[in-house]
């Protein structure tokens, strides 16, 4: 089983960058699941111009990036999303990189963990909205880490709840994966 965790800001000099690899860090403790950090920045991928719905694409998208960064979806079985908050909601390129695609979302699992001035939680309460359109199970347990005290010159300076929030989103999302990845595999469908 393998888990993407997905970098959702392209902006310079990110704070998502550390976040995931603390949050890498934590959930690889977790036996028989392959965590992977994605940087959304690497695929360079263009504004959803297309003619051709996503849905209705059939993975054969206009534009290399979109193939390669549908391809990289394709190959996780879960997600955890690491969020700022921009401006009461979810950063745009983000949000594009998801629309570009439609299948390689369908049915999969996914865990939030937000940050920004009010924790980031009104960006997870739109992911929550976003990612039901395709049916993908969003756990309950979310980690909201806030931009003012939890960040600083020296790095991430998490408040020692954290690892526990974060353990629990980690487990919810694995045991969901399993069950789904199981299902899956009896009912003989393939992603």
């Amino acid at each position: 089983m393998k888990i993407g965790i997905i970098v959702g800001s392209v902006r310079q000099g990110r704070a998502a960058s550390a976040v995931a690899q603390w949050v890498k860090s934590v959930a690889e403790r977790t036996e028989d699941v392959t965590f992977e950090v994605v940087e959304l920045s690497e695929f360079d991928l263009p504004l959803l111009t297309s003619a051709t719905v996503p849905g209705m694409a059939n993975r054969a998208y206009d534009d290399e990036r979109v193939v390669r960064w549908g391809q990289a979806i394709d190959s996780y079985d879960g997600f955890i999303f690491v969020t700022p908050e921009y401006n009461h909601s979810i950063p745009g390129a983000f949000k594009n990189a998801f629309d570009s695609l439609a299948p390689e979302w369908m049915g999969k699992t996914v865990g939030f963990v937000s940050y920004g001035a009010g924790n980031g939680v009104r960006a997870v309460e739109h992911w929550r909205t976003i990612v039901a359109n395709f049916q993908m199970h969003a756990v309950r347990q979310q980690v909201s880490l806030s931009l003012f005290t939890e960040f600083g010159d020296n790095g991430l300076q998490l408040e020692e709840r954290r690892e526990g929030e974060l353990t629990t989103l980690v487990e919810q999302l694995t045991d969901a994966t399993r069950k789904f990845v199981l299902a899956d595999e009896l009912a003989g469908a393939t992603r």
